[in-house]
């Protein structure tokens, strides 16, 4: 749900891409053109979808891991010289997906190497995976704080 100005309102209906509906009889604004009278309902629907509206998983690069790492090293925690490092190295069939990069300073990163973490005895401190919408997150953190009240 969102608000739209009644100039986007009336070219929705218009064009087709919106219905009216027709909760509250009556209420209705009129707008007059030199040919026409327009009542535009206060309430309309979408009838059809965009695609900019949909929420794509953003593309895997420094910002968006950082972002997610909460701009820490993902072996040591470390928040200084920040790199970029494959889980699995791109060397070895490792690729550049959200489930193999990580963020690691760049005293981890030469220690791992050519490397995979197992190989290096080096942990990852958090499993690395792609954003969710934010809708789905907000919703699996507020479960899990009601979880944790119950207890």
């Amino acid at each position: 749900m969102s608000r739209v100005n009644i100039k986007r309102a009336v070219v929705l209906l218009v064009t087709g891409k919106a219905e009216p509906l027709d909760l509250i009889k009556g209420k209705t604004l009129q707008i007059r053109s030199p040919s026409q009278v327009f009542h535009v309902p206060q309430q309309i629907r979408l009838t059809v979808t965009s695609n900019e509206r949909l929420w794509k998983v953003p593309p895997v690069n420094r910002r968006e891991v950082l972002r997610r790492d909460h701009y820490s090293c993902q072996y040591c925690g470390s928040t200084k010289n920040l790199t970029l490092d494959h889980v699995i190295p791109r060397s070895k069939g490792g690729k550049h997906t959200w489930d193999n990069v990580v963020i690691a300073c760049e005293r981890c990163n030469s220690r791992k190497g050519d490397r995979t973490p197992l190989q290096a005895g080096m942990l990852l401190r958090s499993q690395p995976k792609a954003p969710m919408h934010p809708a789905v997150s907000f919703a699996e953190q507020f479960w899990r704080e009601q979880q944790e009240n119950l207890e």
